[in-house]
């Protein structure tokens, strides 16, 4: 009876203080004002840059979708840098020189564990841009989305801008899955801009002051990690200028991608994800990652104990019910952003799934070695 007290009383402990974060979440996001962007003509000189590696099958759809941009021609500059490409990446890049489209072939004779940090900074360094806009070469937006983030920039004067990213597309129900659990990303960290803790945001569609980007030193000091081009630089950038970080709140500004075709790609882009969470330098966020684990690890022990003593079982069921509606509040205004509410039919079905990958991902992606576009990184 005294083990069963103790067990009950830490559960229902982690389950509290799990309710009270996502409560946070949920008030972060509704801070964040919805943007809608002014008639009058932006002018800030910009360079989208996006590193490449084998991407030859879908990167054609992204230079269209770039240089399909309602943005003034003559202030857009898009730099493509070829990361050691063994397919037609650089070929189909360089049929676009006509169009404007630079090419940057990325030369590294020593094996380096972030080619993509060192891809970037090489076109930063060859940019003409004031603002610097990152996207990756699998991307899609809508013809509006660099004129949102400009017209952003220029009414609120940040250092840094995150933006949306979705996954579309799917094709099967791993790939939808992934679509809400991406969302549920996408919002914790949008949320986190919202209560000025920023934590998390995502390369694929992040801009920021080059002078910034110089000021806080770049990548020195994070470039020894394959991960971390965006949320290490933005706790850099955070850290240097007060928070002067924003999220863009307006459809018009999403990046779409797709979502992982196979668990195994699936696992190993989220432990590259999670590689870099013990290079945080606000602890907090490092203990809020911690106690999160531990939570989910409490369900789980409760569910493998509940299938010999019932009692336990019944602490496991309140506590996923418990995290299912705390979860369905905050996801249904980030979906409905998205316009993706009909993945929250999903939500009770995935849960327990989630449980595990949250407690596998702890481990695996602070430990051992991971595949990243072919390349094997610590």
């Amino acid at each position: 009876m005294e083990v069963y007290s103790v067990v009950s009383c830490l559960s229902l402990f982690l389950t509290i203080l799990y309710l009270v974060v996502v409560t946070t979440f949920i008030r972060g996001w509704h801070r964040l004002i919805p943007f809608q962007y002014k008639t009058a003509t932006a002018v800030t000189p910009v360079s989208i840059i996006i590193a490449a590696r084998n991407e030859a099958e879908q990167i054609h759809e992204t230079i269209e979708a770039l240089l399909a941009q309602d943005y003034d021609k003559n202030l857009t500059e898009i730099i493509f840098i070829d990361d050691h490409s063994t397919d037609a990446t650089a070929a189909i890049i360089r049929s676009y020189a006509d169009r404007g489209v630079r090419l940057i072939s990325l030369k590294e004779d020593r094996a380096l564990n972030s080619y993509k940090k060192k891809a970037i900074q090489t076109a930063i360094a060859g940019a003409s841009g004031r603002l610097i806009i990152t996207t990756d070469a699998d991307c899609r937006m809508g013809t509006r989305w660099l004129k949102t983030i400009v017209s952003f920039y220029e009414e609120n004067d940040y250092k840094m801008i995150s933006s949306p990213v979705a996954y579309d597309q799917e094709k099967s129900f791993f790939e939808r899955s992934q679509s809400l659990e991406f969302l549920y990303l996408i919002g914790l960290g949008a949320s986190t801009i919202g209560n000025n803790q920023p934590s998390t945001c995502n390369g694929a569609n992040l801009a920021y002051e080059r002078d910034a980007f110089y000021e806080v030193g770049g990548f020195q000091g994070i470039d020894d990690l394959a991960s971390g081009d965006d949320e290490l630089l933005l706790h850099k950038i955070a850290a240097r200028y007060n928070n002067q970080i924003g999220f863009l709140k307006n459809t018009d500004a999403i990046v779409y991608t797709h979502a992982k075709p196979n668990l195994k790609e699936f696992l190993q882009q989220r432990k590259r994800w999670a590689s870099k969470s013990t290079r945080y330098k606000n602890k907090a966020i490092i203990v809020l990652g911690v106690f999160i684990w531990f939570f989910n690890v409490s369900i789980l022990l409760n569910l493998l104990t509940g299938l010999f003593l019932i009692t336990y079982l019944k602490i496991a069921l309140l506590q996923l019910v418990l995290k299912i509606v705390a979860e369905l509040i905050f996801l249904i205004d980030v979906t409905g952003f998205a316009k993706r509410k009909e993945l929250l039919i999903l939500l009770p079905v995935l849960n327990i799934f989630h449980v595990l990958y949250i407690i596998y991902i702890g481990i695996a992606g602070n430990s051992g070695k991971y595949n990243w576009k072919g390349r094997m990184v610590n």
